[in-house]
C-alpha cells in the first residue's frame, strides 16, 4: 500500500505554481459575478455591505480551501470529500455526502447553469423567452411553464447528451469553454470605467424602493420581517455560489510540486486575485447603477447586462452598443455552458464510485464502450430538468450553497479527527493556521446555516399552514423555495436509504 501511494505521489508531483493558480481560477469563476448582485444589494441595501460579503465569502472560502489542501495531500486519493469523510467519521457520513451531491449539490448547480444561459439568451431576445406557454393545476395549486424553463431543459438534454459520447469529447469542450470567464469579467470592469459617464457618488446611496423580483421579504431591507444580520448571512449565500468549487480545487493538492510552498501561494494567490476581480465587477456596476436602480433589474436579466447596455452612451440601437450587448450575451451563455458541462461531467462520477463501493444500484457503475457512466450521466441530466422547472436562479444556488456548506462543514471538522486519530500519516503540506483557521471556518460556516434556517423560518411556517388547511400544493411550494429545511429534509431522506443499501451489501442488474 505503501508503495502504492509513493508511486501515485511520485508520478502526479506536476503541476507548477502557475499551472496550479491556473486551476483554481478555471473553476471557481461562473455565473455569480454576473447574476448576483442584484439580489445581494436587496438583502444588504448598501453597495459596501455587498462588497464586504463578497470579500467576506472569499476569505471563508479561501480558510476552507487551506484545510482542505492539508487533507488532500495527505490523502491524494480519487474521491476526495468522500473518502476523507469515510474515513473519518465512517461508511454513513459519506454515503450522505454522495447522496447530498446526487439529490442537491450537482443537479442543482447543472440546473442553476441552465438557467443562467436561458437567462442570456433572454436578455439577448430582448424577454422574448419568459411568456407562459401553459399553467399546469397540480395539488391545488398552479405551475407556469415558460419558455425560459424550457429552454433550460433543453441545454440540460443536450450537455447530458454530449456527456455520454466520450471522455475525451468532453474534456475538449470544457477546455474550450474555460477561457471565455475572466475574459468576460474583464470586459463588464473596463468597459464599465471607461465607456460609461458613471458616479461614484452611488455609493453613498442606498436601496430605496427597489422592487427586488423575486427575493424573500425577510431578507430584503426595508421588510418589517428584515434583520441586518439576516440579509447580510443572505447575500453571503450569494456570493458563496461565485466561489463555489474551491473545494473541487484543493484536489490538485496531490499533483502540485514542492507542496510546502507552492501548495499555500497558489490557493491565497488565486482566492485574493478572484476576490479582487469580483470586487472590481461588483464597484464597476455600482459606478454605472446605484443600489436602487440595481435593485429593480428583472431576475430575468442581469445587472451586468444592463450596464454593458450604457457602453458607448446607452444608445442599443448604435452599432457599437448592440455588438457589446451580443459580446456579453453569448458570454454569459458560454459560461453558464462550460458551468453545465464540467458539473454535468464530474457529478456523475459520484453514483458511479458510490455503486463501486456496493452503497447505490449497480447499474451505475457501468461503463459505456467508451468508458462513459452513460447510466449516472442521465440520472444527473434527469435531476437536474426536474430542479430546473423551478426556473428560478437564486433559489437553485442557495439550494446548493446550503447543502454544500453542510458537508464542507464536515470535512473541515475532520482535520482534527485526522490529526489526532493518524499523526504518522504523511503530511506534505499542512494547513496554514491550524488550528484557528479551521476553527473560524467552522463557526462561521455554524452562523451561515443556522441564520439561514433563521431566514427560512417564515416560509416553512407558511407552507405547513398551508398544509394544515388542505392547500398541499401551495404549501409543498412555499416549503420547496427554502433551501435549508428543503435541503436538510432531502439529506436525511438519504439515511433510510444508505441502511437498505449497507444492509444488502450491493443492489446489481439481472444476470450479473
Amino acid at each position: 500500500m505503501n508503495s502504492e501511494i509513493t508511486e501515485r505521489q511520485t508520478l502526479i508531483r506536476g503541476l507548477g505554481l502557475i499551472a496550479a493558480i491556473s486551476v483554481i481560477i478555471g473553476n471557481v469563476i461562473g455565473t455569480g459575478v454576473f447574476l448576483k448582485a442584484r439580489v445581494m444589494t436587496c438583502n444588504v441595501g448598501s453597495p459596501e455591505w455587498v462588497l464586504l460579503a463578497w470579500i467576506a465569502a472569499g476569505l471563508l472560502s479561501l480558510a476552507g480551501a487551506l484545510t482542505y489542501a492539508e487533507l488532500t495531500a495527505m490523502k491524494p486519493e480519487a474521491g476526495g470529500e468522500y473518502v476523507f469523510l469515510r474515513d473519518s467519521y465512517g461508511k454513513s457520513s459519506s454515503f450522505l455526502y454522495g447522496w447530498m451531491q446526487i439529490f442537491i449539490a450537482r443537479p442543482g448547480s447543472q440546473a442553476a447553469a441552465a438557467v443562467a444561459f436561458s437567462i442570456g439568451l433572454n436578455d439577448f431576445l430582448d424577454n422574448k423567452l419568459a411568456a407562459t406557454l401553459t399553467t399546469l393545476h397540480l395539488g391545488g395549486t398552479t405551475f407556469d411553464i415558460t419558455t425560459l424553463q424550457l429552454v433550460s431543459v433543453m441545454v440540460i438534454i443536450i450537455f447530458t447528451t454530449l456527456n455520454c459520447a466520450s471522455v475525451t469529447l468532453t474534456g475538449q469542450i470544457a477546455t474550450a469553454l474555460t477561457f471565455v470567464k475572466m475574459a468576460l469579467i474583464l470586459f463588464v470592469s473596463v468597459g464599465a470605467f471607461v465607456l460609461v459617464s458613471g458616479n461614484f457618488g452611488h455609493f453613498s446611496m442606498l436601496n430605496t424602493g427597489g422592487t427586488c423580483e423575486g427575493v424573500a421579504a425577510a431578507v430584503t431591507v426595508g421588510s418589517p420581517s428584515y434583520s441586518f444580520f439576516g440579509g447580510f448571512a443572505a447575500a453571503m449565500l450569494g456570493a458563496l455560489w461565485g466561489y463555489d468549487g474551491w473545494n473541487n480545487l484543493t484536489f490538485v493538492a496531490g499533483e502540485v510540486k514542492n507542496p510546502n510552498r507552492n501548495i499555500p501561494v497558489a490557493i491565497i494567490g488565486s482566492t485574493i486575485l478572484v476576490i479582487v476581480l469580483y470586487v472590481i465587477a461588483n464597484v464597476a456596476y455600482f459606478y454605472v447603477l446605484d443600489p436602487t436602480a440595481i435593485a429593480s433589474v428583472s431576475k430575468n436579466s442581469s445587472v451586468a447586462k444592463v450596464v454593458v447596455s450604457m457602453f458607448f452612451g446607452g444608445n442599443v440601437a448604435s452599432i457599437a452598443t448592440g455588438a457589446a450587448i451580443a459580446f456579453f450575451t453569448v458570454g454569459l451563455m458560454l459560461s453558464s455552458l462550460g458551468t453545465l458541462h464540467t458539473s454535468l461531467m464530474a457529478g456523475a462520477r459520484v453514483p458511479y464510485a458510490m455503486a463501486k463501493d456496493r452503497l447505490f444500484f449497480g447499474t451505475f457503475k457501468n461503463l459505456s464502450a467508451n468508458h462513459v457512466p452513460v447510466s449516472s450521466v442521465l440520472l444527473m441530466g434527469v435531476i437536474a430538468t426536474i430542479l430546473a422547472l423551478s426556473g428560478s436562479f437564486d433559489i437553485l444556488t442557495d439550494y446548493v450553497v446550503f447543502g454544500s456548506w453542510v458537508f464542507y462543514a464536515l470535512v473541515t471538522s475532520s482535520i482534527f479527527v485526522y490529526r489526532r486519530r493518524y499523526p504518522e500519516l504523511a503530511r506534505p503540506y499542512k494547513a496554514w493556521g491550524y488550528p484557528v483557521v479551521p476553527v473560524v471556518f467552522l463557526l462561521v460556516a455554524g452562523w451561515l446555516l443556522y441564520t439561514t434556517f433563521s431566514n427560512d423560518l417564515p416560509l416553512m411556517t407558511d407552507g405547513l399552514s398551508q398544509i394544515a388547511s388542505g392547500n398541499i400544493g401551495e404549501g409543498l411550494k412555499s416549503i420547496g423555495k427554502t433551501s435549508s429545511f428543503a435541503g436538510s429534509l432531502l439529506i436525511l431522506l438519504g439515511l433510510p436509504v444508505f441502511y437498505y443499501f449497507n444492509k444488502k451489501g450491493i443492489v446489481t442488474p439481472k444476470g450479473e
